[in-house]
């Protein structure tokens, strides 16, 4: 049954029951929730709950690990959510996985990562994007996906609450993890992994392909090692380029595909609060969060990865780099709130001087934009360049800066005169359509920091629809958001299970 209750109602489980015992004519002993989200309409906001009476907590899907120490092997490189999702899925059908991650473990991804936000260092091999369970772990866990065709979102999520994230993932329509918490429950899906016999090796680096007879059967790492098996996934992520680069050095077959480039938006928090909420403040109301799309000279300008309660932190991967994403703890209750807000790229949208290179085009002009942000960064190792958004929209220069989450510190710089006109120009008209949609976005009060470049790949593997291995190589499976084939976590663990039941079918 639903429920509709005010936001301080829905705190107390003994309103919640009386709720029920309209319903049902009888108090309820056990009451679980099923799934809740707020409803901010109409004038008064309310919470809707999907409630059930003594329901025991129980999983719709079943997942069970077996012992796969001396199985046959599946080599997968990288330990994002495909990665992971792979090889659980792989050992549930008795095959055993063998991860290799470039990257640290989390505890000394944590000191790289922290040296990192105070501006003293940046590891080309552990920080926000590489390490252990990949760009995913010191995110802030969004599960939410628009995409409903790709597969059983709702085991994915149970997965990670067997693993220890909160119930809340079950329920919530916007769930998330948080990043105070995804790091131990990757921990746990890692030992689950290492327990049940599977293996992975950490600061290990892929540098080449083992091919016989047009069959994957392993891979060659930076030390000199070799790691063979029945199979090879690629589940390396979007910001492995030496990835792209290899396959392309080895004429492994590669499309361009569309992606998008912008800038992070970050606004007070208590100021989305009152667009969305119409004003009305009740401490027991989430962040507020938002979704904003507008079409501008035929390209969509749209929000992404929006982090309410959230801050903003670099992630860049290599020197004279800049590059910044958003994340948000589980409580999300930082005063402030930050999104993407990108600008949709078609392959033949990009300049003539980077389409020399082919399928890696996008790869060359997103470097050159994360390289011209670093130059325009005030000479800092990851100071980021920024802007009011009223300024940038005026084209004017910003004299000074609001406050910020972002740790390494912001310089003020004239986005609006060095980004490229088909991003700038989309932009600046894409956040006048913003402000009529949620009057009072556009305040001086927001800033923009440059740049958010990586909210998916420039670069498609291409695979066989039927057997998800590589159009030309066989057991060769790209995976995951880094290959083209998932945007998030969800759909890139789901995208790791499919490819985990295909490996099945070829070696049954």
């Amino acid at each position: 049954m639903t429920i509709k209750l005010t936001p301080e109602e829905a705190q107390d489980i003994n309103i919640i029951r009386r709720e029920m015992a309209r319903e049902l004519g009888h108090k309820p002993k056990e009451v679980r929730i099923i799934k809740k989200s707020v409803d901010a309409r109409g004038r008064q906001i309310s919470i809707l709950l999907n409630v059930e009476e003594n329901v025991p907590l129980k999983y719709e899907n079943e997942f069970s690990y077996h012992d796969v120490a001396d199985a046959r092997q599946v080599i997968i490189v990288g330990s994002g959510p495909a990665g992971l999702f792979c090889a659980l899925r792989l050992i549930e059908h008795g095959i055993k996985p063998v991860i290799i991650e470039r990257g640290r473990e989390v505890l000394g991804r944590k000191q790289d990562i922290a040296l990192l936000n105070r501006n003293e260092s940046l590891n080309a091999e552990s920080n926000y994007c590489f390490g252990q369970g990949g760009a995913g772990t010191f995110s802030d866990g969004k599960l939410y996906t628009r995409s409903k065709k790709r597969g059983n979102n709702r085991r994915i999520f149970e997965i990670f609450h067997a693993h220890g994230a909160q119930d809340e993932i079950l329920y919530e329509t916007h769930n998330h993890i948080g990043t105070d918490r995804l790091p131990e429950v990757i921990r746990n899906i890692c030992d689950t992994i290492t327990s049940h016999g599977g293996e992975i090796h950490y600061e290990t680096q892929m540098t080449d392909l083992i091919v016989k007879n047009n069959c994957a059967i392993g891979i060659i790492c930076n030390d000199g090692a070799e790691f063979r098996g029945e199979a090879v996934v690629l589940a390396s992520g979007h910001s492995a380029r030496d990835i792209y680069e290899m396959l392309n050095r080895n004429n492994i077959a590669l499309e361009a595909k569309g992606f998008a480039i912008g800038v992070r938006a970050e606004h007070p928090q208590h100021l989305i609060n009152d667009i969305q909420y119409h004003r009305q403040h009740s401490k027991y109301l989430p962040s507020a969060s938002y979704s904003l799309v507008t079409q501008v000279e035929g390209r969509g300008v749209y929000s992404f990865c929006m982090c309410p309660g959230g801050f903003i932190v670099p992630s860049a991967t290599e020197p004279e780099q800049i590059v910044v994403n958003g994340m948000s703890s589980s409580q999300r209750n930082s005063p402030f709130a930050n999104s993407g807000i990108v600008v949709e790229i078609h392959p033949e949208d990009l300049p003539e001087e980077f389409q020399q290179y082919g399928a890696m085009a996008g790869l060359k002009f997103q470097e050159s934009i994360e390289h011209l942000a670093y130059v325009n960064n005030g000479g800092g190792l990851q100071t980021a360049p920024a802007q009011r958004i009223t300024d940038f929209v005026k084209g004017k220069v910003s004299f000074d800066l609001p406050k910020s989450s972002y740790l390494p510190g912001l310089v003020s710089s004239p986005l609006h005169f060095w980004l490229p006109q088909m991003i700038g120009k989309r932009l600046q008209q894409g956040f006048r359509d913003f402000d009529r949609k949620m009057h009072g976005y556009l305040t001086s009060e927001a800033v923009i920091v440059g740049v958010e470049s990586r909210s998916s790949s420039p670069v498609r593997i291409p695979r066989n629809p039927e057997t998800l291995s590589h159009i030309e190589i066989e057991r060769l499976y790209p995976a995951g958001e880094g290959s083209g084939y998932a945007g998030g976590i969800t759909s890139s663990a789901i995208d790791g299970e499919r490819i985990a039941d295909a490996i099945r079918q070829v070696l049954s």
